[in-house]
């Protein structure tokens, strides 16, 4: 009797740069909780200022005092050199490198021509200068070689693998700075895990206490639903900052007080000390 050849099914098309869920057995965080959490903190800070710009970019949205003439548009390379400025210091610092960068090479060309320390001089102020001088120079260098002119401007019309897929071959640009370049500056929906919102996650319970940034990254971003991932990325970055029980050191003992204020204190997993 001759055998049937068994049924093969179709193959599920793999995404380019997509990366295994980590944490199988990981339920949390469930869209429900996404939103209650959302809620809890917008409620709490109300949407954070320095993340409103870029709300509204995202809304498509002008400034509500019509009086004053819009800023323009970042560029996505201007917002590539900023993030990667921002490493290792504050926002506010790396700002004031990026505009002592811009004052000192009004164009990006010349910063590509430069061949002493100019750039290195500019960016000081922002710290671990000689590094991230090499870093943008290098970066600028291969974006010209490979498209002829000093220009991201193209990453729009991408996807987000795609985006990732090109950023990330650039020395230096790792997942944390293309996840930022891809919710502030192309408007797509990305969820960035720094120190601040993997601690929080973590005293939650929405990643395993062991889990690494690069995992956290990708269980976060596979749970999240897109609508919600600005918001929450924005408010955790923001409560992390200013909450006194979400910003203890390892080692040292949460205070009643300052967890009963916490409007994250019903979601923390109970007697856990909230670790890096």
């Amino acid at each position: 009797m001759t055998r049937k050849p068994k049924r093969k099914l179709p193959a599920t098309p793999a995404r380019p740069y997509s990366s295994p869920e980590p944490y199988y057995g990981h339920a949390s965080p469930t869209p429900a909780q996404c939103l209650a959490v959302r809620d809890s903190l917008l409620a709490f800070h109300g949407f954070p200022d320095e993340f409103a710009p870029f709300r509204l970019l995202r809304l498509g949205l002008s400034p509500e005092d019509e009086s004053d003439p819009p800023a323009p548009r970042p560029t996505v390379l201007d917002g590539l050199v900023t993030t990667l400025l921002s490493q290792n210091t504050t926002d506010a610092i790396s700002r004031r490198a990026f505009a002592s960068l811009k004052a000192a090479f009004p164009s990006w060309d010349q910063v590509v021509d430069e061949e002493g320390n100019g750039l290195e001089d500019a960016i000081r102020c922002g710290g671990l200068a000689a590094t991230k001088a090499a870093r943008i120079r290098a970066m600028l260098r291969g974006v010209k070689e490979k498209r002829g002119a000093i220009c991201l401007e193209y990453l729009r019309e991408l996807s987000v693998d795609e985006v990732k897929r090109e950023l990330s071959q650039f020395k230096g640009i790792g997942p944390k700075t293309v996840a930022c370049v891809l919710m502030f500056y192309l408007q797509k929906d990305d969820f960035p895990v720094d120190t601040h919102v993997l601690r929080i996650t973590k005293a939650i319970g929405w990643v395993p206490s062991i889990a690494t940034r690069e995992k956290a990254y990708i269980h976060l971003n596979n749970k999240i639903p897109d609508d919600l991932k600005f918001d929450l990325n924005c408010l955790f970055v923001t409560h992390g900052k200013l909450c006194q029980s979400c910003t203890i050191k390892l080692g040292a003992q949460k205070t009643k007080g300052a967890n009963a204020v916490c409007p994250l204190a019903s979601y923390c997993c109970s007697e856990e000390i909230i670790q890096e």
